[in-house]
């Protein structure tokens, strides 16, 4: 049995805000069953990686949290947060405290083919 999960966050489209809490809902839940968990934004969802921008976007225009509240949630319950390095070069560089690191394409690939690692791809 795989002792980490990695969730991919690089199609999701920020536009359309139902796709971006369930890989957010997932490793909450993982971290909280004590695995290790780490989300790695990339691509078009690198953007909530930058402050403000996660801040920006609400399921429905009547909620209480946004996205950078699930962010928030998913890192006390022991999520661990990075960045691809190709992101930030078509975002900025601003990150929210919540990211520990910033990685590059072969570390995606490193972790995804370890046989310990479950991938969830968004």
């Amino acid at each position: 049995m795989a002792d980490k999960l990695l969730v991919v966050m690089a199609n999701a489209d920020l536009a359309r805000p139902a796709e971006l809490l369930p890989p957010l809902l997932q490793a909450t839940v993982a971290a909280a069953m004590e695995y290790e968990v780490e989300v790695l934004f990339t691509g078009q969802a690198g953007q909530l990686a930058i402050k403000g921008e996660a801040e920006k976007i609400v399921l429905q225009e009547d909620d209480t949290k946004n996205v950078y509240d699930h962010i928030k949630q998913a890192k006390q319950a022991g999520v661990i947060f990075k960045v691809c390095t190709p992101a930030l070069k078509f975002w900025g560089g601003d990150l929210i405290p919540e990211i520990e690191e910033t990685v590059g394409g072969a570390y995606i690939i490193n972790e995804a083919m370890e046989d310990s690692v479950v991938t969830f791809n968004y």
